[in-house]
């Protein structure tokens, strides 16, 4: 594998850091939002593993480095020496967390295989730190993904009317903002639906069920398919995200995980008044955006 630049992104925590650092470093606090299992012993231990974690089948990571609010550990993932390295900094009254990882494919080899140990390493820190957001801000977590089970089916509670919840699902400026890649569709029943460009997207999904203020599904020439469902919740709103169509021997978790982040961010701007995107720089080798910044606008 081509050597590339770390995968980075920095995200912005509504918590002290000292309770960040807390969540980072203490095995009880892994367990809830990171693995199944983890054992901390610092300065020399720093290890997890279990049904949420890539390879899981035992700890295969080794600290480096746990001090000064800079959390370093190697983690070899299908026989890959990686780095992966998280710094908190206080921003007022937030914490800045900066990610990075080292060996991991670029753009091009993880469209390739998103599904490998080393592709799904992007979405699965997309999710856990989304996770360890919601934990250290005092919310409920949204979801993990058991990798031994090739159930893919999540309900989210969300404390926003149905209509609204609906409305950031079907029109696409709106999946936009909270999503954070642009989204284009053509919003009716075998209409296309393209991350990115319509123009541009060879493959679009194309629109298969879509019935306005209760459901949409996504069908994608792969076969797979996603589908949202709304129902009202004690003036809420309970969604119920599925992916289904896939082979049982190889489900898409990488992607998988990919919509679990999304969808956690879905549920942080119905229910933040002054909602912005969590992530506010993501960089990923070759990716045709470069490093993109996030501002919620």
């Amino acid at each position: 594998m081509p050597v590339t630049e770390p995968t980075r992104f920095r995200v912005r925590v509504r918590a002290p850091i000292d309770e960040v650092w807390r969540a980072l470093t203490e095995a009880e606090a892994l367990r809830t939002w990171l693995s199944e299992y983890a054992e901390v012993e610092l300065p020399s231990r720093y290890e997890f593993w279990g049904r949420y974690t890539p390879e899981g089948d035992r700890p295969r990571q080794r600290l480096l480095l746990a001090e000064d609010n800079v959390l370093r550990f190697a983690w070899t993932v299908e026989g890959t020496d990686t780095v992966v390295e998280i710094a908190l900094t206080e921003d007022g009254d937030t914490t800045a967390l900066s990610f990075s990882q080292t060996g991991l494919p670029d753009f091009d080899a993880l469209l390739a295989d998103p599904d490998s140990p080393l592709g799904m390493m992007h979405t699965f820190w997309a999710l856990s730190v989304t996770n360890l957001v919601d934990h250290v801000e005092g919310r409920s977590l949204t979801a993990r993904c058991d990798l031994t089970s090739p159930l893919m089916s999540e309900e989210v509670l969300i404390d926003a009317p149905r209509g609204e919840v609906y409305a950031s699902i079907a029109d696409p400026g709106v999946f936009t903002r909270w999503f954070g890649a642009r989204i284009e569709a053509e919003v009716e029943v075998g209409g296309r639906w393209a991350m990115g460009s319509l123009e541009q997207d060879p493959a679009p999904a194309k629109i298969v069920d879509l019935v306005p203020g209760s459901r949409m599904s996504l069908a994608y020439q792969h076969g797979v398919v996603t589908s949202w469902e709304l129902e009202d919740s004690d003036g809420g709103t309970k969604l119920t995200f599925v992916q289904s169509g896939f082979s049982e021997e190889k489900p898409p978790y990488g992607s998988w995980m990919g919509w679990l982040s999304g969808v956690a961010e879905l549920r942080r701007f119905h229910e933040i008044d002054d909602w912005v995107p969590l992530w506010t720089e993501v960089y990923l080798e070759g990716m045709p955006e470069g490093l993109i910044t996030l501002d919620g606008k």
